[in-house]
């Protein structure tokens, strides 16, 4: 396929296309009632990092909300990186496997789950780092939201969120939950360094326990530095000597000021940036 000109590819119902094809009906379950699950990996400098273990979300998702992976993972993961090879060397991409429902009313019938794979050109964002506010909006609850899922229904509680910050010259949000606990940034996981400890929201089922966050807790511990999962409040937030985000779309991030107090990059962050290169650059899926 000839990617060149293209910002995005599709794979559906056996072949890949153009990514702006229309591929769901306005009679389709999902389309009507928001029950379509989606996952996304990174694709840059010729390597897909955690390839696998997005997939594997995807999957667990999929069952989350009653619907089926019509194939194996390995073949699930060989298609995503079939698709990541038509576009050229150390493309940056978003590769964003998904599956919805055609049939059901409010409840998707698993049998007409379909699956897309969508690859889209997605340019790395600035290690300058971004700024957030705390957001008016939370993060809900597991029993009042399939928060377990990565589920499109779930991001309109982000969109709002982000829309927020737009509006008051922010970049993103930190999101709370409902007992007032820090739990995430809008668009990633949240780590905060004080007195010398690394500190990360402990997950608590209102957000996802993101895959790059564990793998940047796994990178520190085997460098000896230690990141405890933990209640953090706004006060340890905006009291803290570094802030940074982990996330699928910018992995390691530096934040630079929350609401009115400013951050410096600091070496844990640093450090956690240094890590994940190196670790990125040498996965083997």
């Amino acid at each position: 396929m000839d990617t060149k000109n293209k910002n995005s590819i599709a794979w559906f119902n056996g072949k890949w296309s153009d990514g702006s094809k229309p591929i769901m009906s306005s009679m389709s379950q999902s389309y009507m009632h928001g029950s379509t699950i989606f996952d996304g990996a990174r694709a840059y400098n010729n390597s897909i990092p955690d390839l696998h273990k997005h997939c594997e979300r995807l999957i667990n998702s999929s069952k989350i909300f009653g619907l089926s992976v019509p194939m194996s993972k390995n073949d699930l993961i060989s298609l995503c990186i079939e698709g990541a090879s038509f576009f050229e060397n150390n493309a940056e991409l978003y590769i964003r496997p998904s599956i919805f429902s055609e049939e059901g009313f409010l409840i998707p019938d698993a049998k007409s789950s379909k699956l897309v794979i969508t690859i889209f050109r997605a340019p790395m964002p600035s290690i300058d780092g971004f700024t957030a506010m705390l957001s008016s909006y939370r993060r809900p609850h597991p029993l009042m939201a399939p928060t377990l899922a990565k589920a499109s229904c779930l991001y309109a509680n982000t969109s709002l969120a982000l829309s927020e910050a737009k509006s008051n010259g922010f970049d993103n949000v930190v999101m709370r939950d409902g007992e007032e606990n820090v739990v995430e940034f809008g668009s990633a996981n949240l780590f905060i360094v004080k007195s010398n400890r690394v500190i990360t929201p402990e997950w608590n089922k209102t957000f996802l326990n993101g895959i790059t966050k564990q793998r940047v807790i796994s990178l520190l511990r085997k460098e000896g530095i230690d990141a405890l999962e933990t209640n953090v409040s706004v006060s340890d937030l905006l009291s803290a000597d570094e802030v940074f985000s982990t996330g699928n779309f910018g992995k390691v991030l530096p934040v630079r000021k929350i609401d009115k107090v400013e951050y410096e990059i600091g070496p844990v962050c640093s450090k956690a940036i240094q890590l994940y290169k190196k670790y990125a650059s040498t996965y083997k899926v």
